[in-house]
């Protein structure tokens, strides 16, 4: 296992990078603790898989340094680092065995075949892959071939980390949930460090200890998945996790309103020493839908309602801007009518340039 360090990192493919726009992943500082798990969460596009080859040795970045249990390893290829790779398509010997495929890595390290086939069982134990051994892996579908690929990574004991770039894309959506759950499982038994490169946010928020959401290049946030939840640090990690994403309002703050859509309420206390034009974020969990106004609360009119079984997603108007509203299944606002919309303190923040304002406690 390794605690993982990436100095001053930033990567571009191009060998004249002038202007910071012209790298892949901007200059950043990370630490991957020891034993920890992590997912790497943002759009095709946003440095996610670059970023993943640069720790994997795969990549030499622009600039910077790779360090692992306080070694520089900036230098060394992806076998001077002891770390496991799974690809988003599986990479297996198809005339192997499933037996075969998985001993490979120790037969090329020179492991006696005692503590191979102790190894190579007890990986397919925890893969459940016991019955398979026998099997070549041609005729395997690919959720089983997948199992094999990540059993590779996991044979070797003198593994660093693994590291795991969208493997469960090709997989049917039931048979990735279960290779989502026997991966939690894996990782809670062997502490291995796993850092899992995904676009999903719900494998993110399920399989990880802490996530970074990165786009374009730069990490947006780093947290455990309710503080990206409940706490979002820039509008884009509000809007992309989150099924419908967080609700953004245009708003002006004077020294005794909020002004949003041409309605005004009063000004919360916390906001006191800001002025300005500012965005509004609120998740459609936390609002409120209610009968009677008040000075804190704004007019909206119902136009959908989509009952999903345990909740309803309300679709609301307020002046030009729509939002979504999650009720519970038994509250059920009737379409036409008006209602006053309650924005919770907690969960109420205002961005400016994206950014999340901190408030006076």
């Amino acid at each position: 296992m390794a605690r993982i360090e990436l100095r001053a990192v930033a990567h571009s493919y191009g060998s004249h990078a002038k202007s910071e726009q012209d790298f892949a992943v901007k200059e950043l500082d990370l630490i991957w603790e020891d034993g920890g798990a992590y997912a790497l969460l943002g759009p095709s596009g946003c440095g996610k898989t670059t970023l993943l080859g640069i720790m994997s040795g795969l990549l030499k970045p622009s600039r910077g340094t790779i360090w692992m249990d306080g070694r520089d390893v900036t230098l060394l290829p992806p076998g001077g680092r002891n770390v496991a790779q799974v690809f988003q398509f599986p990479v297996i010997y198809d005339t192997m065995t499933v037996f075969e495929n998985l001993a490979f890595p120790l037969r090329n390290r020179g492991v006696n075949a005692t503590e191979t086939r102790a190894r190579v069982e007890r990986v397919a134990e925890l893969l459940e892959l016991s019955s398979e051994l026998t099997r070549t892996a041609s005729g395997l579908p690919g959720d089983l071939k997948q199992r094999i690929s990540l059993g590779r990574g996991l044979v070797r004991k003198d593994v660093s980390a693994i590291l795991l770039d969208e493997p469960l894309t090709v997989i049917d959506p039931h048979l990735r949930w279960l290779l989502r759950r026997k991966l939690m499982e894996i990782h809670t038994e062997l502490r291995v460090t796993l850092i899992y490169v995904t676009h999903d946010q719900l494998e993110a928020m399920t399989l990880a200890d802490q996530v970074v959401v990165m786009r374009d290049g730069y990490v947006l946030q780093r947290g455990t998945p309710q503080a990206l939840f409940e706490q979002p640090e820039h509008t884009f990690v509000g809007h992309f996790i989150g099924s419908p994403g967080m609700n953004l309002m245009p708003c002006t703050l004077d020294a005794q309103r909020v002004t949003v859509a041409g309605q005004h309420m009063a000004r919360p206390a916390q906001w006191a020493s800001l002025q300005g034009e500012f965005e509004l974020g609120v998740r459609p969990e936390f609002l409120r839908l209610e009968t009677q106004p008040s000075e804190a609360r704004l007019r909206v009119q119902i136009r959908q309602v989509a009952q999903l079984g345990g909740f309803n997603i309300v679709s609301a108007q307020l002046g030009e801007l729509a939002l979504n509203i999650k009720t519970p299944a038994d509250e059920l606002p009737e379409t036409g009518k008006e209602y006053w919309l309650a924005f919770p303190a907690h969960h109420t923040h205002l961005y400016r340039g994206g950014h999340r304002v901190e408030l006076a406690s």
